[in-house]
């Protein structure tokens, strides 16, 4: 299975296109979405253009293939709007072989796992840089943020296929690959 893994749109219209045009292009049979789709949050400037509306309409168009967690940005009133569930704080995916937790990274982070097996996956978002961090009994993964990543890195998605992680700036370069 081929899984695309994005976290942290805040509403980017701009981005969120850019986002799309790379989902087209790698053509994965499922995107995750880890959260923070449609607000800016208040410790964020707004993204380049930011239009929630634009992004609910762009990502209802491929709402059959999407999985999502909850970020600390989503609210139930998106889910009325929304054509796919968004509010579960977490998810539990076996994918490849590989056990994973996926969340936004607000609740569960690799300061504060949830309970994991030796060799899971904790995936998250949230802090907006693109992490592999091992650890003595799992794996961090973040894929970095769509619309406005920190720490000069670029504005980014990742693809798990087979069991490599590649981490791609929205331009589809790699920018760092993983065996996992």
């Amino acid at each position: 299975m081929k899984l695309m893994i994005a976290s942290d749109i805040h509403g980017s219209a701009y981005y969120c296109k850019q986002l799309l045009n790379a989902y087209h292009t790698e053509q994965p049979d499922r995107l995750l979405l880890l959260g923070d789709l449609l607000y800016h949050g208040p410790r964020n400037d707004l993204p380049r253009e930011y239009a929630p509306k634009q992004v609910i309409e762009m990502l209802n168009g491929i709402a059959e293939n999407l999985l999502c967690v909850r970020g600390n940005c989503e609210a139930e009133v998106d889910q009325m709007v929304l054509s796919f569930p968004v509010l579960a704080d977490y998810a539990f995916l076996e994918v490849n072989g590989l056990h994973i937790f996926a969340t936004h990274g607000h609740l569960f982070s690799p300061d504060s796992p949830p309970p994991l097996r030796s060799g899971d996956i904790l995936l998250g978002g949230h802090t907006h840089v693109p992490k592999c961090d091992r650890y003595a009994t799992f794996t961090y993964l973040n894929p970095g943020s769509v619309s406005i990543p920190k720490d000069d890195t670029p504005h980014s998605y990742m693809i798990l296929d087979g069991r490599t992680a590649y981490w791609k700036a929205l331009d589809g370069g790699v920018y760092r690959t993983e065996l996992l």
